[in-house]
């Protein structure tokens, strides 16, 4: 289970789904431009809290993409420029769970 927000997103082969066929592999997924950031949040079970993460980093300013994964406790985050860690663990501790840092 993942949630996503994806607000500027290219898809590579024209298609929704993958050249494996499935529709979420993320091989097929390409962002342009942004900085690329994996954070390490803990207490994420389900997809609930993936949607609960995602949905209080999108909120700041310049984030253009969040990709939250419960299973491996990593929010991918895609952001106009670097964002300060600071917002970034307010924004995780608003939803409920914890940041660890960078992954």
């Amino acid at each position: 289970m993942t949630a996503e927000t994806n607000t500027e997103t290219a898809r590579a082969t024209g298609s929704c789904c993958s050249s494996t066929g499935s529709c979420h592999d993320g091989a097929a997924d390409v962002q342009i431009g942004g900085v690329t950031t994996v954070y390490q949040v803990t207490g994420m079970t389900c997809g609930h809290c993936e949607g609960a993460v995602s949905s209080e980093i999108s909120e700041l300013p310049g984030v253009t993409s969040v990709k939250a994964v419960a299973s491996t406790g990593q929010v991918t985050v895609v952001s106009d420029a670097p964002l300060d860690e600071t917002a970034v663990r307010e924004a995780v501790d608003e939803a409920g769970y914890e940041l660890v840092g960078r992954a």
